[in-house]
């Protein structure tokens, strides 16, 4: 009879173990999970190497993707951009966007894409930082070049958006427009480029 008793007993202190872990493995209803943050990714592209790279990118962290188009656009001709450009930058001219976005208030994080042009931030990239208000937004720049670096360009990004919190900027070589090679991020590129932006995106938190 004793026996009997104990191997009850043990039955009810077992059954009640399993049923303290169960409890102890469901989230608690009064936990609140930390808000998911919502991601802009806005780029600027000639010959389509930035808008590789901003694909990427939102194929990693999802978000909205809006690409940065003028209401008067450039020239086709390569001199003639480069020479109306570089007026624009010593006048400090700022192009009109033909793209409006309405709703950057609900953006938390905004990715800022742009090629280097003779060594500096491109105007419409400017137009854009002056034209929103991104204050206490994270601010993560990323870049194609000619294989000359990114000049000035993030420098100038610190300095147009000094109330934002900036991230260390992604940069990697892209095509020569002036020697006719444009879009080069493809195919086995393409895939360096996708293992590159991983590795970066992992670096400051951002996966």
């Amino acid at each position: 009879m004793k026996k009997k008793s104990n191997i009850t007993l043990i039955a009810i202190l077992l059954l009640g173990f399993l049923s303290s872990c169960s409890n102890a493995e469901e989230p608690s209803l009064n936990v609140k999970m930390p808000a998911k943050q919502k991601i802009l990714i806005v780029y600027l592209s000639r010959t389509n190497n930035t808008k590789a790279i901003a694909e990427i990118i939102h194929s990693k962290v999802g978000g909205d993707l809006v690409v940065i188009e003028l209401e008067k656009p450039y020239p086709q001709d390569y001199k003639a951009i480069v020479a109306q450009v570089s007026r624009e930058n010593e006048s400090g001219f700022l192009p009109l966007l033909k793209t409006k976005i309405d709703n950057i208030g609900q953006y938390d994080v905004v990715f800022v894409g742009f090629p280097t042009w003779g060594m500096a931030l491109p105007p419409p990239v400017k137009s854009f930082l002056r034209q929103y208000d991104l204050k206490g937004k994270t601010i993560i720049p990323f870049n194609t070049n000619a294989g000359y670096g990114i000049g000035s360009t993030f420098d100038t990004v610190r300095e147009l958006c000094k109330e934002s919190k900036i991230l260390d900027g992604f940069t990697m070589k892209g095509g020569i427009e002036r020697d006719g090679e444009l879009l080069v991020i493809k195919n086995e590129k393409r895939k360096q480029a996708e293992s590159d932006v991983e590795a970066w995106l992992k670096k400051i938190n951002m996966l």
